[in-house]
């Protein structure tokens, strides 16, 4: 039996606890022609859940449309889908979370396959890679910039998702409680995935289908201007997070310019006594310099985020594991 079969069948065989909770958090702007059908279709997906639906200053019927297909609306004024996002995880009392964007391109019934998964195997979140189903799905420079994004993001951080981007997801209580949000727009996504591989926690991913947005419904993410900002936090996140390595790899690279200036001005000097070129020599020195400081910078940093991680790690052992958490209830 293949992975998708033995998912399949998980699907069909979870029932929800009695006491179980079960979220769904749609972070969304201007979807007044895609809200009511995810509203209706998570609803029909799971329906001992509760779809909560964070309008983000829509100027559109969004919220009247959203209210009107029973689903408990709620308002953030910070502009940003990471400002809906925190928001969403302090004020959203559950024990699973179904995070997913209000544009219908996602599949509801994909989401008892990813619960399951998460309950089944003690996991804390559940990633939806995307398999697009019709060629509208992704726009060309999205599907190129999506893929770039996800092997340099794989090969900073030894990633195994196939999709950073995806913004269909499903946690656990203690992952959401213990994620301190950081970013404001469309990076958090990269900062979601950076959260769990840091503390090392258990996920996985999940092939679902991909869809076109309906009619009337515009993408509000930018090629350009988003994408630089990912690949912006990205680099941040390696920064703050493996500051040790980020140093290290910057005084490696000054102090090698400051050897292959310096290396002329040896041999000369060792050739006839004379120091040629003086400015090229304090330049070297302080390059070296340079070096040597960001090594130091790199270990002080490095002590400073492991007591970070040690925080955020005890943060998250504070919440249950999936299952015992409504089974002491």
């Amino acid at each position: 039996m293949s992975r998708a079969e033995r998912i399949e069948g998980r699907a069909q065989e979870w029932q929800p606890h009695g006491r179980q909770r079960v979220a769904v958090v749609v972070p969304c702007f201007n979807e007044e022609a895609a809200i009511a059908k995810v509203v209706v279709d998570f609803r029909t997906a799971l329906p001992e859940a509760t779809v909560y639906i964070y309008d983000n200053n829509s100027t559109d019927s969004t919220r009247e449309v959203a209210g009107a297909a029973a689903a408990v609306v709620r308002r953030e004024l910070r502009q940003g889908k990471g400002n809906v996002v925190r928001r969403m995880f302090a004020d959203v009392d559950a024990d699973i979370y179904v995070l997913v964007d209000g544009d219908a391109t996602y599949d509801a019934q994909s989401a008892r396959a990813m619960i399951a998964l998460l309950v089944e195997d003690r996991l804390d979140m559940v990633v939806a890679a995307r398999v697009e189903q019709e060629p509208a799905a992704f726009r060309p420079g999205h599907r190129t910039g999506n893929r770039l994004l996800t092997a340099f993001f794989a090969s900073v951080f030894d990633s195994p998702l196939t999709d950073i981007l995806s913004g269909y997801r499903v946690f656990s209580r203690r992952f959401v409680k213990s994620f301190p949000v950081l970013s404001r727009g469309f990076e958090i996504e990269t900062e979601l995935a950076v959260h769990a591989l840091e503390l090392d926690l258990p996920l996985a991913e999940v092939p679902t289908p991909y869809y076109a947005r309906p009619r009337g419904s515009v993408s509000k993410l930018s090629t350009w201007r988003d994408g630089w900002r990912i690949l912006s936090t990205i680099v941040g996140l390696y920064r703050s997070e493996r500051p040790l390595a980020f140093f290290c790899g910057i005084g490696a690279v000054l102090a090698i310019v400051s050897v292959g200036l310096a290396l002329p001005i040896f041999v000369t000097f060792l050739h006839d006594g004379t120091v040629p070129r003086i400015p090229t020599a304090i330049l070297s020195t302080g390059l070296m310099l340079l070096a040597f400081l960001a090594v130091v910078a790199g270990l002080v940093l490095d002590t400073v985020t492991r007591g970070r991680r040690e925080m955020k790690l005890i943060a998250y052992l504070e919440q249950m594991a999936p299952g015992e958490d409504w089974d002491r209830r």
